[in-house]
């Protein structure tokens, strides 16, 4: 893949390490895997994104079982500054953004951009991921989308396509549609249509209220109207301005993030006049960062997995104590659910009828893990953390909530619980690499299908569908409660037996989790069909890799 001509990909969160903590959740460690296995490939990628100096959040829980948030202001002093400095325009008044890169976790070149501390002038701006209001949102967009575009300048780097990892890159495209105006005594309709032979959009979110969008007042308040008309504006992206539907009308090609979300974004979109046609490409992750080297080891070998398997649920249940002071069975079964704390995830859905489990988590028979953060911001997100901390309270020994979520947290989990439980609201979790991680490692998934798991995943084979069971119940119940009863009965009829009964099954089981993950749902095979499907689109003008 060497070539001089790039890919820039544009992410507002990136989860290349612990150490780095500049993601929220899933978006930011996709990216970071993206980057990841465009260095292995040695694929011309660079990455752009902004330098976070407060994180996210760090979530804890009070004493009255509510999480609540910090934000400590990181250093990061192995950060490379570039020297390069670039302006951009915000409210009329020039913000210099620094440039930094990041090259020290394996991944492609990552240029990150931050107009100083919090305590400096323009520092709110680059402060805290998505904190502040709808004028913080949109300043950092142009920090991302206009200082990226013009950091890619300075460097010179020769960009074939532009990637946006979600709509906040949008004002990047506005920024090479005035560039060709104002460079090329373009039109703007002519400009737009070159425009659109450079971009490619990845949409990640199937829920309305997801895809952001900014009113034009408040746009050309804060100048943010690159110079366009509000008509240009609105034949862009309507009014409000939606990002999401900005990028699709800026791009040549755009894909969802697993064949079941590039059909729900095709319904999503299909009124969307002059939009980029649709495809799909599921995600996938970094092996080499995800998969336990003992795990690899004996997968490999075809030797050893479950003693392998044991010694790292060691490491999980002794990570476990150290954190918590619980000490959970080593020998009995462990079920893990990690994710953002957000309603359509239903984190809590297996505590909604406890009587069924209760005696499995009396006995300890049944181990529960969680972990997961809320947005600072969303009081329901709280209220789960808050539910799942009282189930923690209630069943002391049996199930443990493992505050402050984190990449840490992650991998101990997708390493070393048994069982990976998944029951989104279909069809809203796009893709949930996560149960990606897990498979990697031998741990079976129990989910709905959506999301990558309806590509994958064999129910009794490579881990456990509810779906399967829907035709044994009343076709009048509502989809939580044939959920619920589906889940129970899985985890007693099937998932327990055959943990404590059926060794050899489970054991085939792992092998098969792991091969089925090993290629089909890495960031290697992710990678190579962007180029294939997505990049290697030709136009008039620029014959690309």
């Amino acid at each position: 893949m060497q070539t001089d001509k790039h890919v820039a990909y544009f992410c507002m969160e990136y989860g290349l390490d612990q150490d780095l903590p500049l993601y929220a959740g899933g978006l930011g460690v996709l990216a970071g895997d993206y980057l990841k296995a465009s260095h292995d490939a040695k694929a011309p990628v660079v990455g752009i994104g902004i330098r976070w100096w407060q994180d996210y959040t760090y979530q804890y829980i009070n004493d009255e079982g509510r999480p609540y948030d910090t934000y400590p202001t990181h250093e990061l002093d192995f950060l490379k500054d570039t020297g390069i400095t670039v302006t951009v325009k915000i409210e009329n008044k020039e913000v210099k953004c620094n440039v930094h890169k990041v090259e020290n976790f394996g991944n492609a070149p990552l240029y990150l951009l931050d107009t100083g501390r919090p305590d400096t002038e323009f520092g709110w701006i680059t402060d805290r991921l998505y904190g502040g209001g709808k004028i913080d949102r949109i300043a950092q967009e142009i920090v991302l989308g206009i200082g990226g575009i013009k950091v890619l300048r300075a460097l010179n780097i020769d960009v074939a396509k532009y990637h946006f990892n979600e709509g906040h890159a949008a004002f990047a495209g506005f920024e090479l549609i005035k560039e060709k105006m104002l460079n090329f005594n373009m039109s703007f309709e002519e400009a737009l249509n070159e425009t659109r032979k450079e971009i490619v959009f990845t949409t990640h979110t199937p829920v309305p209220a997801g895809n952001e969008s900014h009113s034009l007042d408040l746009l050309q308040q804060m100048k943010a109207d690159f110079g366009l008309t509000n008509e240009q504006l609105k034949k862009i992206g309507g009014d409000p301005l939606n990002m999401t539907a900005a990028c699709l009308r800026m791009s040549q090609i755009a894909n969802g993030v697993s064949e079941l979300h590039g059909k729900t974004a095709q319904k999503m979109w299909k009124n969307l006049d002059n939009s980029a046609p649709i495809i799909s490409i599921t995600n996938g992750i970094h092996i080499d960062t995800w998969q336990n080297e003992k795990i690899k080891k004996s997968y490999n070998e075809r030797y050893g997995l479950w003693q392998a398997h044991m010694e790292t649920k060691k490491e999980l249940v002794d990570y476990i104590y150290e954190n918590t002071g619980v000490k959970m069975n080593h020998d009995n079964l462990i079920v893990g659910f990690a994710r953002r704390a957000a309603p359509y995830k239903r984190s809590e859905l297996i505590f909604r009828n406890t009587e069924e489990i209760e005696d499995l988590l009396l006995e300890g028979k049944l181990q529960l893990v969680f972990s997961g953060k809320a947005h600072p911001n969303d009081h329901y997100g709280k209220d789960i953390v808050a539910t799942l901390v009282k189930m923690d309270q209630k069943y002391e020994n049996s199930v443990v909530f493992l505050e402050n979520y984190n990449l840490e947290i992650a991998r101990y989990l997708c390493q070393g619980c048994d069982v990976w439980l998944n029951n989104p609201k279909r069809p809203l979790e796009a893709s949930g690499t996560s149960g990606m991680k897990a498979a990697a490692n031998g741990v079976l998934n129990l989910s709905v299908m959506d999301g990558w798991v309806a590509e994958g995943l064999e129910h009794g084979t490579s881990g456990w569908l509810l779906d399967e069971l829907f035709d044994d119940f009343d076709e009048t119940l509502g989809e939580d409660e044939r959920d619920l009863k589906a889940l129970y009965r899985i985890i007693k009829e099937e998932v327990i037996p055959t943990y404590y009964h059926d060794r050899e099954k489970w054991l085939k089981m792992m092998y098969e989790s792991i091969d089925m993950a090993y290629y089909d749902f890495s960031a290697a095979r992710m990678l190579n069909e962007y180029f294939d499907k997505m990049y290697s689109r030709k136009s008039e003008q620029a014959a690309l890799f």
